[in-house]
């Protein structure tokens, strides 16, 4: 049947108001402070299809707008009401995307047809596993994650399904906390059936069933107004994370966006393989997976906030994924870090749409602030804490419109901190600073959001400290149209002591009573010359202890006075400063690190790279890129071609140092 518009419009705004309502029954009778502080969780309505077609705007993370439970609802074989399901299984129809999420949905029937579903997830602090917390960039194999349940009912018409209950609860470091957590999370599934019903009533089913339809149909309407704002083109963008394991070498995410008129196509051939590290992303090689989506829905939303934000948004691109690569691992790959290599993936699909339409989006946000979890023992009790301390997250690149945000800002704005005062009461250790990191962001005509950081003590022994998502300690956050690289991120032992120790991307610790961390995000990228930045906004930085005195002069030429901005002085320095300087080749300014690294790893190199181990089965692939990497090392920088030949005879050396790698390439 069809709807008029005003109906829709209501509908639309009964529906975001039902998810709006779970997620507040969710994020006040949650027990975690991964859930009830930092919000790392989702609600929402699908159809019984499984698209989702309405979630919250207030509370909990943004990621999963175009979430389709459609493969997890056809693993179940039969619903009767009141039934609700759930798994953490990365691997079983790819809705969950690592082991702590625990997703879950129930069927709303009306008159006995399922007229939709209500759904959502949250990260569980711990599900057991090799590591407190379950992630960690050592871990190589899914098993390691801690508990995988696939589908199945923990609620069987009304009823509890102690069975599988007790075996999660067995198998997790916090099982009351796990359990006070999934019972909100069903309360919120029924103030969710509660809230369709109530819809029904007043709307009728019929015109409920439309509406639904409808607002899809809405939704992808609208991305294609959008996207038809764009100019056609392919547009080229990569990005590395720091290190693909542990000590390892840098894991490249490479993307190739093609517009074309009212839709488009990601492919991300040219992403490295995937590997023996937990950074891979579980996608199942569906071509809209939510995890590839992510940051398509945050450029389409930037383009235009009135977007209404379900499913139908993501109908307009789909993405091409190489099986056995990050971007589309092979089990049991390990995934429980795919956050820092999703965040990554955002960027380089920032980059690719920035290069289309410069004037209307942003520079890189910081991608890479560690999410902080402890377990140790309260001095007090005896008793073992599990606690997530709150992200430390950087803030949003700089805009045609303005400076980013400080702190949290763009892809990392939906996680919330924990407050100073909760978790000194939680956890036995005592936060010495926790606040914005001077200099961090990207100098620019608009400058980047400033990095948090935070520095604490220990109070108690074998405390154990996981920091995942470690990250940017090398390549930084880039800045586009003449705006810099943001700062590099920082995880530091006993600071400023005979002791101290620069941990880099270690992402699990154990300290003791006295033992201090310092550790900060990195910056995010400025948009534009710094040198046009209004001398006033340095004025003001520098006040609020945003900039430094120093990076004043050095970074945008302005010089200061106790009085305010010795103009005459900053004119002269401001010329000086643009007769010295090199001009910025390119769009974008990578930091130094990156430009270096790409002297030897040129395009051409790692085009040789990737067609090369295209051809090697997919469990030789990490190793032989690793020898790949160690013999490209070996020569002499100056004599490399970067044509992709010196890539092709490393290629050839290690097939013949290994006579089983050239059986199975033979195979």
């Amino acid at each position: 049947m069809a709807i008029d518009k005003v109906t829709l419009e209501i509908l639309k705004n009964h529906c975001r108001a039902a998810a709006e309502s779970m997620a507040f029954t969710l994020y006040r009778t949650a027990h975690s402070t991964f859930v009830k502080e930092t919000e790392d969780f989702t609600t929402g309505l699908t159809t019984p299809e499984g698209e989702t077609f309405a979630t919250p705007v207030e509370l909990g993370a943004t990621w999963f707008v175009g979430l389709n439970y459609g493969t997890v609802i056809r693993m179940i074989d039969h619903y009767d009401e009141g039934d609700i399901c759930m798994t953490n299984d990365p691997y079983s129809g790819h809705v969950c995307t690592h082991s702590p999420d625990m997703h879950i949905w129930k069927p709303v029937f009306h008159e006995g047809e399922i007229v939709c579903f209500v759904v959502g997830h949250i990260h569980n602090t711990d599900v057991g596993g090799a590591v407190p917390a379950s992630i960690s960039r050592t871990l190589s194999e899914v098993h390691q994650e801690g508990i995988r349940i696939p589908p199945a009912k923990v609620v069987k018409k009304g009823a509890f399904n102690h069975e599988l209950i007790d075996v999660m609860l067995a198998n997790v470091r916090m099982p009351e906390q796990n359990w006070g957590d999934l019972k909100a999370q069903i309360a919120a599934m029924n103030t969710g059936e509660r809230r369709v019903h109530e819809m029904i009533a007043k709307f009728g089913v019929e015109t409920f069933k439309a509406g639904v339809a409808g607002l899809l149909d809405y939704a992808e309407q609208q991305a294609r107004s959008i996207m038809a704002t764009l100019p056609d083109g392919d547009y080229f963008f990569d990005d590395y994370l720091d290190e693909d394991a542990a000590g390892g070498f840098p894991c490249r995410i490479a993307l190739t966006l093609k517009i074309r008129g009212e839709t488009c196509v990601l492919d991300f051939t040219g992403s490295d393989p995937q590997i023996e590290s937990s950074v891979n992303m579980p996608t199942g090689g569906q071509p809209r997976h939510a995890l590839l989506m992510v940051g398509f829905v945050y450029i389409l939303y930037s383009l235009d906030p009135t977007l209404f934000l379900n499913s139908g948004v993501c109908r307009v691109a789909e993405s091409i994924l190489p099986e056995g690569t990050i971007v589309n691992p092979v089990f049991p790959a390990a995934v429980g870090l795919r956050t820092l290599s999703v965040q990554r993936l955002q960027g380089v699909i920032f980059g690719a749409f920035a290069q289309a339409a410069p004037d209307r989006l942003p520079s890189s946000p910081a991608s890479g602030g560690p999410i902080m979890n402890v377990n140790t023992i309260d001095n007090r009790t005896g008793r073992r804490v599990m606690a997530a301390i709150g992200a430390i997250s950087g803030g949003a690149g700089g805009s045609p419109r303005g400076d980013g945000t400080e702190g949290s800002g763009a892809n990392a704005s939906f996680l919330k901190n924990t407050p100073v005062e909760i978790n000194e009461a939680e956890v036995p250790f005592k936060i010495l600073r926790y606040g914005l990191c001077q200099d961090s962001g990207g100098a620019g005509k608009y400058r980047g959001g400033n990095a948090l950081e935070m520095i604490f003590q220990a109070h108690a022994p074998n405390t154990r400290v996981t920091a995942r998502n470690r990250d940017r300690t090398r390549f930084s956050s880039w800045g586009i149209l003449g705006g810099k690289a943001g700062s590099h991120s920082k995880f530091v032992l006993n600071p400023g002591s005979n002791r101290e120790e620069n941990l880099g991307n270690v992402d699990i610790l154990t300290i003791g009573p006295g033992d201090v961390v310092h550790i900060a995000s990195g910056g995010s990228g400025g948009w534009g010359d710094p040198l046009e930045r209004d001398p006033a906004a340095v004025l003001w930085d520098v006040r609020r202890g945003f900039v430094s005195t120093k990076a004043a002069e050095q970074s945008y030429g302005v010089v200061l006075t106790p009085g305010g901005v010795d103009e005459a002085a900053t004119a002269r320095l401001r010329a000086d400063l643009a007769r010295e300087r090199p001009k910025q080749e390119g769009f974008f300014d990578y930091g130094a690190n990156r430009l270096a690294y790409e002297k030897i790893w040129t395009r051409a190199n790692y085009d040789a790279l990737t067609e090369l181990l295209a051809a090697t089965p997919v469990h030789w692939r990490f190793f032989v890129k690793h020898r790949v990497f160690e013999a490209i090392d070996a020569l002499d920088p100056v004599t490399l071609a970067g044509d992709g030949s010196d890539v092709r005879a490393a290629f050839d050396g290690v097939v013949e140092r290994f006579p089983q790698l050239r059986a199975a390439l033979a195979a």
